[in-house]
C-alpha cells in the first residue's frame, strides 16, 4: 500500500504542519479578490488554520463534531476544513448551489453544530433553516457584506472566530499542538455525501488514510510537485475537490489557487495557467461550444483557416489513436496549425502551461475528447467514485482513448463481477455510509470489495472501459445492447444541444428528450433575425425544430442503423438541479426523469405529434410553481417497416 502511517503526517492538518516547516515561504494558497491575486505562504495557512480552530475550541467544537463549509472556493473556507480536522472533527462540504431543502437533509443528518458560509446568501439559507436543524451552534461567515444589520446571537464572522482563538491560546497554550497530534489515520476526515442519482444522499465516510493515500498515488502518477499550480474553482462539496484540491495539496505542496467568482474562472483560468486542470465532461463541452461560436462568428477567412486546420488535428488524432504512421505533408500542416490555430487556443482557454488535463465525474463524449486532444491539450480521463476518493483508474500520457478511463491506479484492484458491475478494493475505498448500515452492507461485499454501480469490462489492453451505470444498461425490442450514456454524449457533442436523455430499453428503437443550449440556439435565433421571447418560446419555435433535427441526423450518420435516434421532444425548460432532474454533478436522475415525464416518452413511442406536461418547478429561494406545458415531438429518421409496425403495436 502506498500510504504509510508515519505519525507525523498521517493527517492532512499534520501535512500542513510540515508544509510549514520544510517551506514555510512558499505559496500555499492564491485568492483573487478585487480583480488582484492574494498569496497565503504555508505560514499563513498554518497559523489561519490554528487560530481558527482555537477559536472553534472557545465556541465549544470537540473531537468528533461536525463543520460544514458552504460556497465558492475560498481560502478560508479550506482553511475552517482544516482546522475543524486539527480538533479531531469531520468536515461535510456542501454544493454551493444547493436549495434550503437539500441543505436541511444533509446538515441534520450528519449533525453538524458549525457551518461556515462564504456570503450574505449562504447564511440566508442556512438561518431559513436553523429551526429544523437541532445541532447547529454556531453560522460563521467569510465576506461580511449585507450583514451588519444581522443579530442572531448563533452568527458570528470568519475574523472574529480568529480573534477568539488567539485569545484561547493565550489562557490555554499547546492546546491546538496537542489535539493536532492526537489525529490518526484512521480518523474520519470527511463525510462526502454522493451526488443521488437514485434517491437520497448517502454520506460516505472517508478517513484521513483515505484521502492522503489517494493524494499520493495521483501525486507519483501525475509528478505533482510543490509549486506546481492548481485551480480550485469545482464544488467543494464534490469529492473530487477534497481529493484534487485539498488532499493532493496537502500531499504535494501544490499550490491551491481560489478564482474570483464561478463567472470569472475562464479568466482567472488564462491568468493563472495552471501546471495541471480537472474539468467535468459539462466544463469541456462548455469550453467546445465556445470556441465553435466564435468560429462561426468569425471573418470568412478565419473562419475557413480555423476548420482546415481543425479537420487536419482529427485527422492525425485519429491515426496517432489507431497507430498509423502519420504523412509529412500532415506533420508539416500540423507544425503550422500550431502557429496559427492550436497554440492560440489553448492560449485563450488557460491551457498552455499544463502539463496533462483530466475529466471525470462521468462520461466525456468521444468526439469532444478528440478535438481537444488533437488541439494539444494533454486531456486524459480518470475514473472514480465517491466511495473511492474520487481515483481508481487513470490514462497514462501515452494512452488516451475516448473509449477507456485507462489502467487500475498503484494498489488498487479492479475486478468485474458476473453481472459486468465492476467492483473496487484499494486503500481509497471508504468507511462505510454515515448512519446507514444498510446501505453499507449493500454497497461492500462480504470480502470487502466496493460496489462502484458502474457497468464495465477490460478491453485486451488491460484499460477499464465503463459502459454505463449497471442499472441504465439494457437492450432494444430486438436484443441490441442499449446504454444511453453513449448516445446523450453523441448528441451534446452539437453546441446547440445542452442535454439529453435517451430512451430505448425494452422499446422498438432509440428516442430522445432534447434541452436546447440557450445561449447558442438564442444567439443563432438573434442571427438569423428569429423573435422569441422565452426558453420555452424558442424551443417552440419550429425553424429551432429543424435546426435541432438536422444536428441529430449529423451524429445519425456515425451511429449503426438500430440505434439511430428516431424521434426526439424539444423540453420548454432545461434539466434543473433544484428540481431534481439531475443531481449537482448534473448526472441524470433516470428513475425521476422518467416518472415526471411519462407523458413525453409516452408520445415519444405512441406516434403522437405533442405531449402536454404539467410539472411542478423550484425556484433558487425554495418556491414551488407549477408549469403546464406542450412539447411537440419530432420525427428525425424514417422508421424500417419491421420498426415502424413494432411501434404501432
Amino acid at each position: 500500500m502506498t500510504f504509510i502511517a508515519d505519525a507525523a503526517t498521517d493527517t492532512l492538518p499534520k501535512l500542513l504542519r510540515r508544509n510549514m516547516q520544510k517551506f514555510p515561504r512558499q505559496p500555499g494558497m492564491r485568492e483573487k479578490e478585487g480583480g488582484i491575486w492574494q498569496t497565503y505562504t504555508w505560514r499563513d495557512c498554518y497559523t489561519h488554520v490554528g487560530d481558527f480552530a482555537r477559536g472553534l475550541a472557545a465556541a465549544g467544537f470537540k473531537r468528533g463534531d461536525k463543520l460544514s463549509v458552504l460556497g465558492d472556493n475560498r481560502a478560508r473556507l479550506y482553511w475552517a476544513q482544516l482546522a475543524a480536522l486539527s480538533l479531531g472533527g469531520m468536515s461535510v462540504p456542501l454544493y454551493q448551489d444547493s436549495i434550503a431543502s437539500e441543505l436541511a437533509f444533509v446538515l441534520d443528518h450528519a449533525e453538524v453544530s458549525v457551518v461556515v458560509a462564504e456570503d450574505q446568501e449562504q447564511v440566508d439559507k442556512v438561518l431559513s433553516i436553523a429551526d429544523k436543524l437541532p445541532n447547529l451552534r454556531l453560522v460563521i461567515y467569510e465576506d461580511p457584506r449585507g450583514l451588519s444589520a444581522y443579530d442572531q446571537p448563533i452568527l458570528k464572522s470568519f475574523a472574529e472566530v480568529e480573534a477568539m482563538g488567539r485569545d484561547f491560546a493565550e489562557h490555554n497554550p499547546g492546546y491546538f499542538e496537542r489535539e493536532l497530534d492526537k489525529g490518526g489515520a484512521s480518523d474520519v476526515a470527511a463525510i462526502a455525501y454522493t451526488s443521488g442519482t437514485t434517491g437520497r444522499s448517502k454520506g460516505a465516510l472517508l478517513s484521513h488514510a483515505n484521502m492522503i493515500a489517494t493524494s499520493e498515488i495521483f501525486q507519483k502518477i501525475e509528478h505533482l510537485a510543490r509549486g506546481d499550480n492548481w485551480l480550485c474553482y469545482l464544488p467543494m462539496g464534490w469529492v473530487g475537490d477534497m481529493t484534487y484540491s485539498l488532499g493532493t495539496s496537502m500531499v504535494s505542496g501544490a499550490t491551491c489557487n481560489c478564482p474570483e467568482s464561478p463567472e470569472t474562472v475562464q479568466r482567472d483560468l488564462r491568468e493563472l495557467g495552471p501546471n495541471m486542470f480537472l474539468a467535468p465532461p459539462r466544463i469541456w463541452e462548455t469550453m467546445l461550444t465556445g470556441l465553435q461560436v466564435k468560429a462561426a462568428d468569425a471573418s470568412w477567412l478565419k473562419r475557413n483557416v480555423y476548420r482546415h486546420f481543425r479537420e487536419l488535428a482529427e485527422r492525425r488524432e485519429l491515426l496517432k489513436a489507431d497507430g498509423k504512421p502519420i504523412p509529412a505533408w500532415t506533420r508539416f500542416g500540423y507544425r503550422l496549425g500550431e502557429i496559427f490555430v492550436y497554440g492560440p487556443v489553448r492560449d485563450q482557454l488557460g491551457l498552455r502551461n499544463a502539463r496533462a488535463c483530466l475529466t471525470g465525474g462521468a462520461p466525456l463524449g468521444a468526439d469532444t475528447f478528440r478535438f481537444f486532444r488533437s488541439f494539444g491539450i494533454n486531456l486524459k480521463q480518470v475514473y472514480g467514485s465517491t466511495e473511492a476518493c474520487g481515483l481508481v483508474a487513470l490514462q497514462g500520457d501515452n494512452e488516451a482513448d475516448p473509449n477507456t478511463v485507462g489502467r487500475t491506479v498503484p494498489d488498487t484492484q479492479v475486478r468485474i463481477a458476473e453481472q459486468g458491475e465492476v467492483l473496487v478494493k484499494g486503500p481509497g475505498v471508504f468507511l462505510g455510509y454515515y448512519k446507514q448500515e444498510e446501505a453499507t452492507r449493500d454497497a461492500l461485499t462480504e470480502d470487502g470489495w466496493l460496489r462502484t454501480g458502474d457497468a464495465g469490462l477490460f478491453d485486451p489492453r488491460g484499460h477499464l472501459a465503463i459502459i454505463d451505470r449497471a442499472k441504465d444498461v439494457g437492450k432494444l425490442t430486438d436484443g441490441t445492447p442499449f446504454a444511453p450514456q453513449f448516445i446523450e454524449n453523441k448528441l451534446k457533442f452539437s453546441p446547440f444541444i445542452r442535454e439529453a436523455v435517451a430512451f430505448g430499453d425494452q422499446r422498438p428503437f432509440v428516442a430522445a428528450m432534447i434541452a436546447i443550449d440557450m445561449n447558442t440556439v438564442g444567439k443563432w435565433a438573434e442571427d438569423g433575425s428569429l423573435p422569441y421571447t422565452s426558453y420555452m418560446d424558442l424551443s417552440r419555435k419550429p425553424e429551432v425544430a429543424r435546426l435541432i433535427i438536422a444536428e441529430v441526423e449529423k451524429i445519425n450518420a456515425t451511429l449503426p442503423d438500430v440505434t439511430k435516434v428516431r424521434r426526439v421532444v424539444l423540453l420548454s425548460k432545461e434539466l434543473d438541479a433544484d428540481d431534481a432532474e439531475i443531481t449537482r454533478t448534473r448526472k441524470v436522475r433516470r428513475g425521476f426523469v422518467a416518472e415526471k415525464y411519462a407523458p413525453v416518452i409516452r408520445a415519444l413511442y405512441d406516434g403522437a405529434n405533442e405531449a402536454q406536461l404539467i410539472m411542478e418547478i423550484t425556484f433558487e429561494d425554495g418556491r414551488k410553481s407549477q408549469l403546464t406545458s406542450t412539447m411537440l415531438v419530432h420525427d428525425v429518421a424514417p422508421l424500417e417497416p419491421a420498426v415502424s409496425g413494432r411501434m404501432a403495436a
